[in-house]
């Protein structure tokens, strides 16, 4: 099964009490229930304001003002977890991409070891002893294009992943970033 086919698959999709798709409710007119975002994507690069528009999205989700990890009226959404998705690079990690971050369950980080097994995709694991995301994500990358350079790796520059645990979730009380990095 292709990744995109999965994605769709794996996605959370509301539907009113008859069984609508959440869109076909709200265009009739009758919105009258909370709702979740599966996805919101914006173009950006790894300039200090591509940087800065990446922290605001993630900012609007982890409050809730954009409903991925809660519903619109602020109810926390079990089950799922919300990862980043690279895709539609210009050319390398210079340039321009459009960052993707969506709502996937389990079934997902499953897949993605498939993909691994497949050799597909190579798996970087960070992880930051103080609870610092930030610390662990560039951690993560720093690694991805020292391999890169190295030639360790050839990515393909078609879709990657990112997801950050913060240190409330995990097991070992220190947060951790796992990078997906799609591979030639």
């Amino acid at each position: 099964m292709k990744l995109e086919n999965y994605l769709k698959k794996h996605f959370l999709i509301l539907r009113d009490g008859k069984g609508n798709k959440k869109d076909n409710f709200i265009n009739k007119g009758r919105y009258v229930m909370a709702y979740i975002l599966n996805e919101v994507t914006i173009r950006t690069d790894n300039s200090e304001k591509g940087i800065q528009a990446i922290n605001e999205l993630w900012q609007d989700i982890s409050i809730g003002k954009i409903p991925i990890l809660f519903d619109s009226e602020h109810e926390f959404q079990t089950g799922i977890s919300p990862i980043s998705k690279y895709s539609n690079y210009e050319g390398d990690e210079s340039g321009k991409y459009d960052l993707t971050v969506m709502a996937v369950k389990s079934e997902f980080f499953k897949h993605m070891e498939d993909e691994i097994n497949e050799r597909n995709y190579v798996k970087y694991e960070e992880k930051d002893e103080n609870g610092d995301i930030s610390v662990c994500v560039k951690k993560a990358w720093e690694r991805v294009w020292n391999d890169q350079k190295s030639g360790s790796i050839d990515r393909s520059f078609t879709e990657d992943f990112e997801s950050t645990v913060p240190k409330e979730y995990t097991k070992d009380g220190v947060a951790h970033c796992y990078l997906y990095i799609g591979v030639k």
